[in-house]
């Protein structure tokens, strides 16, 4: 299998580096194929069918991101267990793992397939756009079951110190995504619908292809079948530190699903042109996001072999790194956010829209680099409570109240509408800085 880096000897800059490289490449396609979905409809199909997804990819994407941030105990765990050279109860983690994720995946895909009517409703999809985006809710939700898959095998590895398997599954579903909507929506013309099953069906062949490569890797766990089982309190760890974060997450996607409900409202152009804006941040984000998922698992390593001191190193140095990537990226953001959304949209109505919501985000740049590495950090530690906290006050103390005041102002603009979002990253960071030295103490205590 791909080889694991040493997370807890050697140069600390140059582990951190090649350990999130691949984490980074592996976001960015991942970006790129759900990209590729809104790119490809919008250069071949209408208004509404790009209005569909864009209002029904937030909602998977909100989905995906919370089973993310719950599979980050499994991350978490796993990488606790190789800094201890313990790789039986490692296996074990995994095993009970993939039984968890097994179950809420099947019930994931019950649920969102026959809720996608409710869920578009709920989502406020404009009328002209209603029966595209529950289409793409309904088919995207019925194979819940590949994304959770892929998603806790990618949680699995960059436990292990691998970040580069991860990045293998998602450069198979991504080529193939891309091949799936020429197919259904460039020659079958089949808009949202064909977008969302060339999702599926990339991620169920990318699924299968993983699997079978991973059976023929030499693992550095020990690892039986008769460890993918229910057990308590392996469980009870994984829910432990998981749930915080899946519920962090669940509020903070809510809180930019709010914003999509009261741009939806305001009319389909706008709902189109906040879809696009929102594609494009993923990839503008793409430095403090890996940097972010990539400290959790070499914060963890290094907390269980009791080397807090490289800990610390690490987060300055992803802290650096990714505010020298936030400035470059939120300058062109800003100033040539109507040239980026050029290339996923024809109508200029629509990248007028999204270069003014973009430009809120540009600012947002400067922030995430601070935000992402300090939570990534805090994960690492075990300290997911905190963790959520500090995000639920950014979604529901800020975000949320910002964006309903806003709204209601004269004349408004989806400029000033995404000011709320860096407005809760400051208050976040504030949150973050403040609880360092008490939690710091608290972690010292434990590790000595």
């Amino acid at each position: 299998m791909a080889k694991q880096l040493n997370l807890i000897e050697g140069n600390i800059f140059g582990a951190l580096t090649r350990f999130s490289l691949p984490v980074i490449f592996a976001l960015f396609l991942q970006a790129l194929y759900g990209g590729i979905d809104l790119l490809i409809v919008g250069q071949f199909s209408s208004t509404p069918e790009v209005s569909g997804v864009a209002t029904g990819s937030m909602l998977m994407h909100t989905i995906t991101m919370v089973i993310t941030a719950f599979a980050m105990g499994i991350t978490i765990l796993v990488g606790r267990r190789i800094g201890e050279r313990n790789p039986e109860e490692a296996g074990r983690t995994i095993g009970v793992g993939i039984y968890l994720f097994l179950i809420i995946g099947l019930v994931l895909s019950v649920v969102t397939l026959i809720c996608s009517d409710w869920l578009s409703m709920l989502m406020h999809a404009p009328d002209e756009a209603f029966e595209q985006t529950s289409s793409y809710v309904a088919i995207c939700g019925g194979g819940s079951l590949f994304i959770v898959a892929y998603n806790v095998l990618g949680s699995i590895f960059r436990g292990l110190g691998d970040s580069k398997t991860p990045l293998l599954t998602v450069a198979i579903a991504c080529v193939l995504n891309i091949v799936g909507d020429l197919i259904f929506v460039a020659l079958f013309d089949m808009g949202a619908a064909g977008a969302a099953w060339a999702t599926v069906l990339s991620q169920a062949v990318s699924v299968v292809i993983s699997y079978i490569i991973i059976r023929r890797m030499s693992l550095p766990f020990a690892f039986k079948r008769e460890f993918i089982r229910y057990d308590a309190m392996i469980v009870g760890r994984i829910m432990r530190l998981g749930s915080p974060l899946a519920l962090q997450e669940l509020l903070v996607g809510v809180s930019f699903l709010i914003i999509q409900v009261i741009v939806n409202a305001i009319g389909v152009v706008e709902s189109a042109g906040v879809g696009v804006a929102e594609k494009i941040c993923v990839f503008i984000m793409l430095l403090p996001s890996g940097y972010g998922q990539s400290m959790a698992a070499f914060v963890a390593q290094n907390y269980g072999a009791r080397r807090m001191d490289r800990a610390n190193r690490a987060l300055f140095y992803g802290i650096l790194t990714s505010l020298c990537a936030g400035i470059v990226t939120g300058y062109t953001a800003f100033f040539h956010g109507d040239v980026l959304s050029s290339w996923f949209v024809t109508d200029a109505m629509v990248i007028d829209a999204a270069h003014s919501y973009l430009k809120a985000y540009a600012i947002d740049c400067i922030f995430t680099a601070f935000l992402f590495c300090f939570m990534g950090y805090y994960n690492g530690c075990g300290s997911t409570f905190f963790v959520m906290i500090q995000g639920i006050i950014g979604a529901l103390g800020v975000r949320v109240p910002a964006v309903f005041i806003i709204s209601n102002l004269p004349d408004v603009t989806l400029f000033e509408i995404g000011l709320a979002t860096p407005l809760s990253s400051i208050v976040q960071i504030i949150l973050c800085i403040f609880m360092f030295v008490p939690l710091h103490r608290k972690i010292k205590l434990e590790v000595n």
